[in-house]
């Protein structure tokens, strides 16, 4: 008997839902009994024209003028669904489906997933059209739910917690298709790690209270400015800070761990995030839906840095009503509220015990076993 076949389809229009998609990819492929599983990026299934607006645009708004993106996102949920703009956007998006219906076809899938909401949305035309025949399933990458999620004709959805399953019966989704499950992270971040291993890998001290500084800093200044700032609180702890690809702020980094020997550790592009992580006790990043979801799931406390207006927001409402997360809106802001977990570990304390309590690691072999339990 033949295997099934998932088809995951993403968008490249910031890394989350990439990553999604990646963490259900890497999930089935651990067991050689799973199904075959295909990956594709809607956009590169589109024109031009049509991927920079979807992915040039969007992370240009969302740099360089975060309001104007937190006016489109609340604009584009109020939208009536007859309303010229939303007429306009569903016509482009028709018209760019043909090549990605031709590579479905070509795959052959039993089931879809979608996670992000333009294939969705090109898919349930094709549903109502009967050009498609196999079920799609939509999983929603944030603690929230935008209306251009919702679309007719999808098997289920798939929400990263009660709140946003509320939301999504309240925008007229079945009770009945909606699975509270979490937001899928890669496996390396569901594995069982010893803390004093790993400190030893990095040459950290795994007695000593551990923050990381992650997320490129923005909103906050230069990694090395912050770093320094908080370096020079009170108190002894450790400060590990994740450049990324800068290798200017990595180089000024570097430079300030000569000043603070034993106590900053900088990493430029790395792959071993997750053994970073179990060496620390609090992050400091911003709130993207995947990022705070391998962070609950390593049980870590948050403080959100300055979340861009829409879906960031909303993830950090949530974090910091959960009792997760503290929110800094500059480097200042971020200092104080450091010293004052320093003054007061019990407060870390409890921040940890709920981050582990709310985590779902298993959010991606759920999904899939909900997946393969309908009989596809």
């Amino acid at each position: 008997m033949s295997k099934k076949k998932i088809l995951l389809l993403s968008v490249s229009a910031g890394a989350g839902h990439q990553r999604a998609a990646e963490a259900l990819r890497a999930t089935a492929i651990q067991n050689p009994d799973e199904p075959e599983v295909l990956h594709l990026d809607v956009m590169d299934f589109v024109t031009a024209g049509f991927r920079k607006v979807y992915t040039d645009f969007y992370i240009k708004l969302v740099n360089k003028a975060p309001t104007l993106w937190g006016y489109l996102y609340h604009a584009t949920n109020e939208a009536q669904a007859d309303s010229t703009m939303e007429r306009l956007r569903r016509g482009i998006e028709r018209l760019n489906a043909r090549p990605l219906l031709q590579a479905i076809t070509e795959f052959a899938p039993d089931v879809i997933i979608c996670t992000h909401f333009l294939p969705a949305e090109m898919l349930s035309r094709q549903i109502r059209k009967e050009r498609l025949h196999c079920p799609v399933w939509v999983q929603v990458t944030d603690f929230d739910l935008h209306r251009m999620w919702v679309h007719e004709y999808m098997a289920g959805y798939f929400a990263a917690s009660e709140e946003v399953a509320d939301r999504m019966r309240a925008n007229g989704i079945p009770a009945e298709s909606i699975h509270v499950t979490g937001i899928p992270i890669m496996p390396a971040f569901t594995q069982s790690l010893d803390r004093q291993a790993c400190a030893a890998e990095f040459g950290l001290d795994p007695a000593l209270r551990t923050f990381m500084l992650m997320g490129g800093g923005a909103g906050l200044g230069g990694l090395d400015k912050v770093a320094e700032r908080l370096l020079s609180l009170p108190g002894n702890f450790q400060l590990i800070v994740l450049a990324g690809k800068n290798a200017s702020a990595l180089q000024a980094l570097q430079k300030l761990a000569t000043r603070y020997p034993g106590r900053l550790l900088p990493q430029g592009f790395t792959d071993k995030v997750e053994r970073l992580m179990v060496c620390s006790d609090l992050v400091i990043t911003k709130p993207g839906g995947l990022t705070t979801s391998e962070c609950l799931a390593m049980g870590l406390p948050m403080i959100v840095n300055s979340p861009i207006p829409g879906q960031e927001e909303r993830n950090a409402d949530f974090l910091l009503e959960q009792g997760v997360a503290l929110k800094a809106y500059d480097d200042i802001s971020l200092a104080y509220r450091l010293n004052s977990l320093l003054q007061h570990p019990e407060k870390l304390a409890d921040m940890r015990d709920k981050a582990a309590a709310l985590g779902r690691p298993q959010a991606a072999r759920q999904v899939l076993q909900t997946i393969l339990n309908t009989g596809i």
